[in-house]
């Protein structure tokens, strides 16, 4: 199933080797960290602390900013909002949670096979079999929702630097045609596979 989208970057770091299960819980922990810290001198420092776990997996820049990236221009307009809304402290406090959070959900992505999270999330949520739900199911569908993101993002990446081939920039219309498309063809793609793997229902 990891072949899907593709998000995984194989390697043998100690990322790589943790359980599914313990980054989840880890990231869960992790975010309820961003959200208690108000200080940016405390959040910088969580970012350090986010950079130095992308080096310690070896996954690369390239995969590392891919991450972050379908985010920034949201980043910049949330900092602009907090700022004229709230002061400057605020500004850098609430951007850099949401950055960092991305960055280390992506981490997660990065790192773990989509079996190996699909196990762990069927697991967390095996009590859903008593009120009649499959636990496969709704690990699945958390999981394609995860790797999801960065294949919609690539694929607005690639349709804006048509655009500016094109001349047509500022044009909605351009934009947003192509993306759905893309993303119904990426949904085809992915449903074809599903299905081929016996989850046509």
């Amino acid at each position: 199933m990891n072949g899907l989208t593709g998000a995984y970057v194989p390697g043998s770091s100690p990322l790589h080797r943790l359980p599914a299960g313990a980054k989840l819980a880890g990231l869960a922990l992790a975010c309820t960290g961003l959200v208690l810290l108000s200080s940016p001198i405390a959040l910088a420092g969580a970012a350090v602390v986010a950079a130095g776990l992308y080096a310690l997996s070896g996954v690369g820049v390239a995969a590392a900013w891919a991450q972050v990236r379908p985010v920034r221009w949201f980043a910049v307009g949330l900092f602009g909002m907090q700022w004229v809304l709230v002061d400057l402290p605020g500004a850098v406090s609430t951007t850099l949670r949401v950055v960092l959070a991305v960055a280390l959900a992506g981490l997660v992505t990065l790192t773990t096979r989509t079996s190996a999270m699909m196990s762990a999330l069927e697991r967390c949520l095996s009590p859903a079999r008593f009120v009649g739900l499959d636990p496969f199911r709704l690990s699945l569908l958390l999981s394609l929702t995860v790797r999801s993101v960065p294949v919609v993002a690539a694929l607005a990446t690639r349709v804006r630097e048509a655009q500016r081939a094109r001349g047509v920039e500022r044009s909605f219309r351009a934009f947003a045609v192509p993306l759905v498309v893309g993303s119904l063809r990426h949904a085809d793609a992915l449903g074809e596979a599903l299905s081929a793997r016996g989850l046509d229902d």
